[in-house]
Parts: C-alpha cells; sequence; structure tokens
C-alpha cells in the first residue's frame, strides 16, 4: 500500500476538539414554530453518546432511540394536517453548526403510534406504528435524503394525516445511514427519536398497516445491506417497513370521539423552561427571613434544571442562576423587596421558520431510476462541520472512510492519505482510530 503525507495544523494549544459525524434528533417544530430543545422530545440519557447510531436494531431501543421508553413530562398540541419539521444536530447543544456527515447517505422515515399517554413510559416498543414520510434515493436531483436533509439545514418535515382520529401519539423521525452497509458485517446506522403529541382532530381514521418496532427489519432486509458506493448505483433502492400511509386510507370509527388534551400541558405559572424542566417564580418576600426562604425556593429549582438537562444543555438553568442569584443579593441589601423582576433574565424567543422552504418527500420514496444511471455518490471530502480549535488540512484527500474500507490501497493511488499504519482518513480523528465503525461513526 503507498503512504501520502499529511499536514496537520493544529490552531489551538491543548486537545483539540474532533466534529461529530453523528447526529440526533434534538427538537421539533409545529407549523413552523420550534417547541424548545428537548421539549416533549425523548432523548438518551448517555450524554457523551447521545448522537451514537443504535447498537442493535433488536432491541426496544428501536423504538425511540436509548432511553426512549422514558416519557418526558411535556406534550405538544399538533392540529391535524400540521407541519411538523425535526431538526437533527451533531452537536445536541447547538454549540457548533451540523447535522451529519455528508458520507452518512440514506434514507428517511417519519413514524406515528396511538398511545393512551405520550408521556407514559413503556409504550413505545411494540406493534401499532405506521409511517407518514419516506425519502430514499431521488433518482432526478441524484440526492439521498439525508443530503437533501443538510441542505435543510439540519431539518426534515412531515405532514400529520388529516383525517387521523384524535388523542395522543409518539412521532419517531427515523435515519438510516448506509456508508457501512456494505462491510464485513454490514454495519446499517439507525438514528431515530421520538416527539410527544397530542393530536387536535375531527377525524377518525386508524391505519391499517402497522408493523412493531423493533421487529420491521432485519439483518436479511435488503436495504440493510444496501451499498451506496456501487456505480452504477443499484436501482431501485430496496423499500422498508410498511406502506405508506395516506388519508382516506384507513378503518374508521362510526362517529370521531371528541377528545381534548388533559396531560402534558405547559404547567399554569410557569416563567422559564429548560427541556422539559419548568421555573415558578419564588414567593414574594419583605425582610430577610422570607427572603431567605425565597432563596432556598430558587435554589432548589436550579439545581432540578442542572440535574434534568440533558444532552441539548443547560442553556437557561444559567439564566435562572442568575435570577438566583440575584434574588440571593436582595437577601443581603438590608431592605429586600421581591422576588426580582424575572424580564432581563429570559431568553429570547424560541425559534421560527418556514415549513415550506424544507424540502421532503410527500408520497412513496423517490426511488425509481433505471440501473444504468450513474451514482451520485461521490466520496467526500469533509468529515463535517469543523471545530474553531481545529483545522486539519489534507490538500490530496479526495476519498473517504467508507471507500478506503471497501478498496484500501487504491484510493491513496488516487488521493487518498494513509497513515503509516495503513489507515486511511480525511481527519485526524480517522487515522487515530482506523478504517473500522470509527467510534460507531
Amino acid at each position: 500500500m503507498r503512504f501520502c503525507h499529511i499536514d496537520i495544523i493544529i490552531l489551538a494549544a491543548g486537545t483539540a476538539s474532533f466534529a461529530s459525524a453523528h447526529t440526533t434528533f434534538t427538537n421539533f417544530f409545529v407549523d413552523g414554530v420550534d417547541q424548545g430543545d428537548a421539549t416533549a422530545v425523548r432523548m438518551s440519557n448517555n450524554i457523551p453518546e447521545a448522537t451514537y447510531p443504535l447498537p442493535n436494531i433488536t432491541t426496544s431501543d428501536m423504538a425511540c432511540g436509548v432511553n426512549g421508553e422514558t416519557g418526558v413530562s411535556r406534550i405538544a398540541g399538533v392540529n391535524a394536517g400540521s407541519n411538523l419539521t425535526f431538526e437533527w444536530r451533531s452537536w445536541p447543544d447547538a454549540s457548533h453548526p451540523g447535522s451529519i456527515d455528508i458520507s452518512h447517505k440514506g434514507p428517511c422515515a417519519v413514524y406515528m403510534k396511538k398511545v393512551i399517554d405520550s408521556s407514559a413510559s413503556n409504550n413505545a416498543a411494540g406493534d401499532g406504528w405506521f409511517k407518514v414520510m419516506e425519502d430514499g434515493y431521488d433518482s432526478v436531483a441524484g440526492e439521498w435524503c439525508t443530503e437533501k436533509l443538510i441542505a435543510n439545514d439540519r431539518h426534515l418535515s412531515a405532514t400529520v394525516p388529516q383525517d387521523l382520529s384524535a388523542g395522543y401519539y409518539l412521532v419517531r423521525p427515523e435515519l438510516l445511514a448506509l456508508h457501512q452497509a456494505d462491510k464485513t458485517p454490514p454495519n446499517p446506522q439507525f438514528y431515530v427519536g421520538c416527539a410527544q403529541i397530542f393530536l387536535n382532530s375531527n377525524g377518525s381514521a386508524s391505519p391499517p398497516n402497522t408493523v412493531a418496532i423493533p421487529g420491521y427489519v432485519n439483518m436479511s432486509t435488503p436495504a440493510m445491506t444496501y451499498d451506496i458506493w456501487t456505480v452504477p448505483l443499484k436501482l431501485p433502492f430496496p423499500d422498508f417497513g410498511p406502506p405508506l400511509y395516506t388519508s382516506n386510507n384507513a378503518k374508521r370509527s362510526l362517529k370521531a370521539r371528541t377528545m381534548s388534551q388533559t396531560i402534558g400541558l405547559k404547567p399554569g405559572g410557569c416563567v422559564m423552561e429548560n427541556a422539559n424542566w419548568c421555573g415558578f417564580l419564588p414567593p414574594s418576600y419583605t425582610d430577610a427571613n422570607s427572603c431567605y426562604t425565597s432563596s432556598q425556593n430558587c435554589s432548589a429549582q436550579e439545581t432540578d434544571c442542572y440535574s434534568s438537562a440533558g444532552p441539548t444543555g443547560s442553556k437557561n438553568c444559567f439564566n435562572w442562576d442568575n435570577f438566583c442569584t440575584a434574588l440571593r443579593n436582595d437577601c443581603g441589601s438590608g431592605n429586600p423587596h421581591g422576588p426580582p423582576s424575572i424580564a432581563s433574565y429570559l431568553p429570547g424567543p424560541l425559534e421560527t421558520l418556514n415549513p415550506s422552504a424544507v424540502v421532503a418527500a410527500t408520497g412513496a420514496m423517490s426511488s425509481s431510476a433505471p440501473a444504468s444511471m450513474t451514482s451520485n455518490a461521490a466520496p467526500p471530502t469533509s468529515v463535517g462541520p469543523t471545530s474553531n480549535a481545529s483545522i486539519i488540512s489534507m490538500p490530496n484527500s479526495t476519498g473517504s472512510i467508507d471507500t478506503c474500507g471497501s478498496n484500501g490501497g487504491q484510493t491513496c493511488a488516487t488521493g487518498m492519505c494513509c497513515s503509516a499504519a495503513g489507515y486511511c482518513g480525511r481527519s485526524m480523528r480517522e487515522l487515530m482510530f482506523g478504517v473500522g465503525d470509527i467510534m460507531a461513526t
């Protein structure tokens, strides 16, 4: 095998911070309105590995991800026909930009499941899941769904069917990265999560074609070993899972059930939020003793905020911390009256977006290109968002870790840079960990 020269420039002292190629579902928008980071979203309780793909497609984690059987307190209200837009981040706290590495090509889908209570635990795995959105390889655009996700600034959209019956649902966006599906053994990488919603609807439909998750795919499913690096691609891409549900294609009850959300609502008096935590104004005070009591209340809520913060971080806990500090300072002022105004400590308004600007599939997978069509899966030249702490310069590198794993030394001859140990990659991180599944990449 030939070895190529690598120039590595580290612009910051100390340990370099390497970009993550993984992703996780962090928040969602209802008709363009952000519900908040991790609000009404089930997320992994393993913060360092929150962006990792599922290690096993046969466990209950396949339904809503790691820790996905644990419900959260908030449930978002959604109307029939609403647009739901799901945000995926390589860094859950959005401290860096990026959604998923360009090499992680593959299809996307969105599933729903009706449940008695979206916030209840142990209701995700099992039967009842139906598909409301899917997108595979778009032969016209020459793009995989994950590439559209990147172009859409981390967003993936789906429309809630108009005729579904009212009630509580779990909504499950799914990404499948196939960049290592051609390896031995195959390593298809699923990224999933679940949003908790209540659907306001006058409909009465119940989708007839549901599947159990886990169970709807296994390693014998053709899509699990699909080679995205074949030129030309072997099209059409083999769809998997249940058929796409569309309105007017369902069992209906004789009369739509009138139902209103009573669970998971934002608590009255909640003045600040962080994920599914709510902060409430401490008791008012007019002297040192009552001020001390109010300060204790504020500090206890502060502790709860930090302890309940997950992968998306503690941004608003810091705001609450600053508010509590002002309250404590007032206790020693000699003339305490409060609590202080919360207004100056509140975070800015939540983000909004234009759902129509997010390109999304509305029908079945776009996978019907002729087999002679040339693949658009050219190996990428970037591992993902670049950290300001580290810039890795590899001017001759044109291959990918995946092509390197498939073709070995051939890639070095065409510009792939390899380490002295024979590992090929596009970054220091890849060279450190080799051509296998790089930290589950």
